[in-house]
């Protein structure tokens, strides 16, 4: 699991860039953490739901990955549905909270919610996404250009 989380970890310019940290807890549940900088607001002062969106699909998502990983098996998402409840402002401290919730052989079904510094709940979701082999990934290309 180490390995294919190190190599997730490098080509995650997503949530490298913006200023993601990640806290796996143990397989299939995960903490992510981001400050709302004024280059994710879609007003003044408020978040777009698109970056809220984004942010819970990366919860969900290394929620499941977190789960295969040591399997060799990488997780992409089928589909994932979001509630939003309150705006999420300009220096807010984002918390997002991912869990498996059921774990076939390929279908994976994942919760999560993204809390304030508060702890007030600003979205919540579910997700399905697809497990599949290291080997069939653009990211295993990736690794292998990056041992030469």
């Amino acid at each position: 699991m180490e390995d294919l989380l190190k190599i997730y970890s490098q080509v995650n310019h997503f949530g490298r860039e913006n200023g993601m940290k990640l806290t796996i807890i143990k397989p299939g549940v995960i903490t992510y953490e981001m400050e709302v900088l004024k280059k994710h607001l879609a007003t003044p002062t408020v978040i777009h739901g698109g970056m809220l969106s984004a942010m819970m699909d990366s919860v969900i998502g290394v929620a499941a990955l977190s789960l295969v990983a040591n399997e060799g098996k990488l997780v992409s998402t089928i589909e994932h549905k979001i509630n939003y409840f309150k705006p999420a402002r300009l220096g807010d401290l984002l918390k997002g909270e991912g869990r498996v919730d059921n774990a076939g052989k390929r279908i994976i079904h994942t919760s999560g919610e993204i809390y304030n510094q508060k702890g007030e709940m600003v979205a919540k979701a579910m997700g399905t996404l697809n497990a599949y082999p290291f080997e069939k990934s653009d990211v295993a290309e990736f690794n292998t250009t990056m041992k030469k």
